[in-house]
């Protein structure tokens, strides 16, 4: 997370707090108003909402921290294997920082290194090559003898 985020979370969170510490205030308030005062055509406890400035300032606590918390989140990933080896071979381990300049934990590389390097397959264009290296190599080795 980058300092801005993190300061704007800090800050949600500290509004979240101050709309928790007012809201049980509040209530311990209200309480101690309903058992001070008789009143005894009101058996029981009473519903008593929230005041409006309370309500809204837990609303926008939060608002707040999820913003802050959008902030700080890493660039989504793509889905297909297609793109996201495609994305690796032109960025490579720059692409996968993060905001402290680290390479992500979940880099791994090309996720397709496997199937290009064909441990199981022949290549025959290669062979095809060093043979006609050979031939070329041992015709020169003939003509020097002769």
């Amino acid at each position: 997370m980058t300092w801005i985020s993190k300061t704007t979370t800090f800050f949600g969170l500290v509004l979240l707090a101050h709309a928790c510490y007012s809201a049980q205030e509040h209530s311990a308030l209200q309480s101690f108003r309903t058992t001070s005062a008789v009143n005894p055509s009101s058996p029981g406890t009473t519903a008593v909402s929230l005041p409006l400035d309370i309500s809204l300032e837990t609303l926008v606590a939060t608002a707040i921290i999820c913003f802050g918390l959008a902030l700080g989140t890493p660039p989504l990933r793509p889905i297909q294997w297609r793109v996201w080896a495609g994305k690796i071979e032109r960025e490579g381990e720059e692409g996968f920082m993060n905001a402290d300049g680290e390479v992500s934990r979940d880099y791994v590389g090309n996720p397709f290194k496997m199937l290009e390097t064909r441990p199981g397959f022949v290549d025959i264009r290669r062979q095809k090559k060093d043979f006609a290296e050979w031939v070329r190599s041992s015709g020169e080795k003939q003509e020097a003898q002769i």
